[in-house]
């Protein structure tokens, strides 16, 4: 499995961390004012899984008019103070521009984070600019990665931090091969199902696991149905498990496990844990072959499907005399099973070791 990729905030000092210094340096603690909010902001978004580095223009550091000693003893004390609730930056990129020397490190040019973008370690759709400048978000651009500017519609700590750790949890697969055309919307935290795949029962057992599993879903599928149900149930199972997958992005916060159902005289046993590994186990003896278009056999192999792309371990045990309900059971645990799974319960990482 490929590492994880690195999940980065660069952030301006003057206007963003602390008020910008009046004309004089700022020489002491008593003078440092931080910006509203700031503090909470950035331990929500800490817990949320953000490391910080600092990208700061101090125009002319290190002359006779702004010594290096006068921006660098009140530098560390605004470090110490944010040391001191708890939030470090992994790195801090400062650059002593003179106006005539053309520097490429000035922001908005990239040369203070080249190093990180040449890593290909950074995670660019989920690592972002936050200054109180138009260079800032140009900075941002010229990364390719998203910007905030504080002030800007009134955007504050508060805003940033509800958009960057409240997202709707939401992905779009498009899958295409020779057998079938799969569009798949998910919104895990909403509800409603607009589905079409061609096979009336299977629609209706896709519908069972979003209703139940408290998520919004949109499949649409065009598959060689003139053949069989083979691909359409298997390339389904497929763009379902990786577009649930991509919603729940790094699985932080999640309820991660998912228990149980029983239908009639059947009684279904779904487990199903979200740790990022597949695993399959299922027991099932069906009365009979077939539930209107959809093959028995097909069951167990959406499951193993799903399993694979979502990245999930899946252990489903069903018995019964209804092929119908026995079948129904399974694909309604799964979705209550699933259900307190994907739930969103916080901002922690779901496990001993530190990522799924």
């Amino acid at each position: 499995m490929s590492a994880k990729k690195q999940r980065i905030l660069f952030i301006d000092r003057d206007g963003t961390l602390i008020t910008e210094p009046p004309d004089e340096q700022i020489d002491s603690l008593e003078k440092l004012a931080l910006v509203d909010g700031v503090i909470p902001a950035l331990l929500a978004l800490k817990a949320a899984g953000y490391s910080f580095v600092i990208v700061s223009n101090q125009d002319g550091l290190g002359t006779d008019s702004y010594p290096e000693e006068d921006f660098r003893v009140p530098h560390e004390k605004m470090l110490d103070l944010f040391r001191s609730q708890g939030i470090d930056f992994a790195a801090e990129h400062i650059d002593p521009h003179f106006e005539s020397d053309g520097s490429p490190d000035r922001k908005p040019g990239i040369g203070m984070v080249l190093g990180y973008l040449k890593s290909g370690e950074l995670d660019l759709s989920d690592s972002w600019v936050i200054g109180d400048r138009e260079t800032d978000l140009q900075l941002a651009d010229n990364m390719g990665i998203g910007g905030f500017m504080l002030g800007r519609d009134g955007l504050d700590w508060a805003g940033i931090t509800h958009q960057l750790v409240d997202r709707p949890r939401t992905a779009g697969v498009r899958r295409k091969t020779r057998e079938t055309d799969i569009r798949v919307d998910v919104d895990l935290d909403a509800t409603g199902t607009d589905i079409a795949t061609g096979i009336g029962f299977f629609d209706h057992m896709l519908d069972q696991i979003a209703s139940h599993g408290g998520f919004r879903l949109s499949l649409h599928c065009d598959g060689d149905l003139e053949i069989d149900e083979h691909h359409t149930v298997e390339d389904c199972a497929l763009a379902l498990g990786e577009a649930l997958d991509q919603a729940l992005g790094e699985r932080r916060g999640i309820g991660r496990y998912g228990f149980v159902l029983p239908m009639d005289e059947s009684l279904a046993q779904v487990a199903v844990d979200l740790s990022g590994r597949p695993a399959f186990e299922f027991e099932a003896d069906f009365p009979r072959d077939n539930v209107g278009q959809l093959s028995t056999e097909m069951v167990r192999h959406f499951f193993a499907s799903l399993s694979q792309s979502l990245r999930a371990a899946l252990h489903l045990q069903v018995t019964g005399e209804n092929t119908h309900h026995m079948v129904e059971a399974l694909f309604k645990g799964a979705g209550r099973a699933l259900r307190p799974a994907l739930a969103r319960q916080g901002h922690e990482m779901p496990s001993t070791k530190g990522r799924l």
